[in-house]
């Protein structure tokens, strides 16, 4: 219980040493002296400002005044709810939201976005403008969780998981002396994890859903494996593997799942911009070497247990690769409206393999006198068959008849778009059989439909086993579809069939605005066929179509 006058926490909270709690701050903003008045918003103002304002930034894709404005915009909405009676406990969250609200409002508003054009980003307030929802399809079972705990709760998780801050901090905050701070962290850890099994089985659309409810968490809970009728079940039911894959993320995982259900927008990058993440991810690593293991505890082996794309089940066939799709950032109502975005700059790690290599970054193809003839087509125009990594090729879209290329100078974040079918070398990419599709003008960096919820960026290229694996990994059907492997109930499109028009990742529907052809199979008169380079209809990959 919050003390009188709690004792000063060994690490201050953010915003100075005061003794004072965020609730204890609030309640002088209602009322009082003028000069205390200021003095409490001064307070808050000081232990919140940066975590909002940093996120502003990764909404706006910016880090013009716009921020600032953003910020002190969100600010100016919480504190007048609180000088309203609202509590002053677990005000980051909030904080944030606000934050991403302010942007996403504004930039719907077109006598706004047309005077601070940094509202008008694909990565920020453009696509934001344009989403559905910013909570991801398969987090809302968390999100119903956390909004249903109490103030305090949602500050000690997120202050603890999701920005990595010491205990002592969101004791501070709330004025709780340590011991008390510890069991209130370890009761919201486990009433955030009730209500997601209660949300799991309040909204299960059949009666096998709800029946697999306990049969789900306990194991999990235990680090156990599953049994196979369940295993068997999550093959089929997409609502239970989210809620299974949610529930595998309680050792060692929190932060991402919390971020993800609350924010959305930019979750990921935000938490792992936060100072006291990677001192936290060492702790981890060492403490489970210390004892054996490896970081992630039963929740980790146990999600290695879902069942996954092309798994088999015991004593069952291969799972359909369509019924065992990854968990994405986003839901797909997301996905079908979310514009091409180039503000990742720091996701993944992995070390490219470059696979093929051209000269001189951005420009053009070689001169077209020392041109190879394109060997004939063996498949039909309307099938995208790809090159291997050592060829290369231009992707036109059917329904547009416009080809895929980078916006601006190929590097990683850079958006694509559909552009007038050219020479240029962004237009120029390699398919590899592991299912990478690399740009021409940088090896090093792969089509992304995933760092920024589905849209279509240029990111580093990422090895097998890396996290980021199925993020730039596609496959091929016969139709000439790109399914991305993290969700192949998308396929990459355009907004609009257009030149410069943004690529996406969209609900599969089969159009002809999801379809590729290649200039290996256009070659011929009149076809696409790229002067001056090796043939890509030499040595196709023929990729069988595992989906449709």
């Amino acid at each position: 219980m919050p003390t009188p006058h709690p004792p000063r926490p060994s690490y201050p909270p953010p915003g100075g040493a005061s003794g004072e709690s965020d609730d204890s701050l609030a309640a002088r903003t209602r009322g009082g002296p003028d000069d205390e008045v200021a003095q409490a918003t001064a307070l808050l103002i000081t232990r919140h400002w940066q975590p909002a304002h940093e996120y502003a930034v990764i909404c706006l894709a910016s880090s013009s005044g716009v921020a600032a404005m953003v910020t002190t915009a969100a600010f100016h909405q919480v504190l007048d709810r609180l000088t309203l009676g609202e509590p002053g406990a677990g005000l980051r969250p909030r904080l944030l939201v606000g934050v991403r609200d302010t942007v996403r409002l504004w930039a719907a508003e077109d006598r706004i976005s047309g005077v601070l054009p940094e509202l008008q980003k694909p990565a920020g307030g453009r696509g934001m403008r344009t989403a559905k929802s910013l909570t991801p399809e398969n987090r809302q079972l968390t999100e119903r969780s956390f909004n249903g705990l109490a103030h305090h709760a949602r500050a000690m998780l997120w202050h603890v998981e999701v920005e990595s801050e010491p205990l002592t901090v969101p004791a501070g905050l709330l004025g709780l002396d340590p011991a008390t701070a510890a069991a209130a962290l370890e009761e919201a850890r486990d009433k955030l994890r009730e209500g997601l099994v209660r949300a799991h089985r309040d909204l299960a659309p059949s009666k096998d859903c709800r029946f697999y409810n306990r049969l789900l968490d306990v194991p999990i809970r235990r680090g156990g494996a599953l049994l196979p009728d369940v295993q068997q079940h999550l093959t089929d039911c997409r609502y239970c593997r989210a809620a299974a894959e949610q529930l595998g993320h309680f050792e060692g995982r929190l932060g991402i799942l919390l971020a993800e259900a609350v924010l959305g927008w930019g979750a990921r990058r935000y938490v792992e911009s936060r100072p006291g993440r990677d001192q936290q991810q060492t702790v981890r690593v060492r403490g489970a070497r210390h004892r054996g293991g490896r970081p992630g505890g039963a929740g980790r082996r146990l999600l290695s247990r879902i069942p996954s794309p092309g798994r088999r089940l015991p004593g069952g066939p291969k799972a359909p690769r369509a019924l065992l799709t990854g968990v994405g950032l986003a839901s797909a109502g997301l996905l079908t409206t979310l514009l091409a975005a180039g503000m990742w700059s720091d996701d993944g790690g992995a070390d490219p393999a470059a696979s093929t290599s051209a000269a001189g970054g951005r420009g053009s193809a070689p001169d077209t006198d020392s041109a190879t003839p394109p060997a004939e087509a063996s498949t039909p125009p309307d099938t995208a068959q790809l090159p291997t990594a050592t060829h290369q090729t231009r992707l036109r879209n059917v329904a547009a008849d416009l080809c895929l290329d980078v916006r601006g100078d190929a590097k990683e974040g850079a958006a694509t778009e559909l552009a007038v079918c050219s020479s240029d070398w962004t237009q120029q990419w390699s398919y590899g059989e592991d299912g990478l599709l690399r740009s021409v003008a940088d090896p090093e960096l792969c089509l992304d439909s995933h760092a920024d919820a589905g849209v279509v960026i240029l990111g580093e290229c990422a090895d097998e086993g890396d996290k980021r694996a199925d993020d730039v990994r596609y496959e091929l059907t016969a139709r000439g579809e790109l399914l991305p492997r993290w969700d192949d109930t998308l396929a990459l499109a355009s907004t609009t069939e257009d030149p410069g028009a943004d690529v996406v990742a969209k609900v599969r529907d089969n159009s002809a605005g999801q379809r590729w052809v290649t200039d290996a199979a256009s070659a011929g008169p009149g076809s696409l066929s790229i002067a001056g380079t090796e043939t890509p209809a030499a040595r196709p990959v023929e990729l069988a179509d595992r989906t449709s």
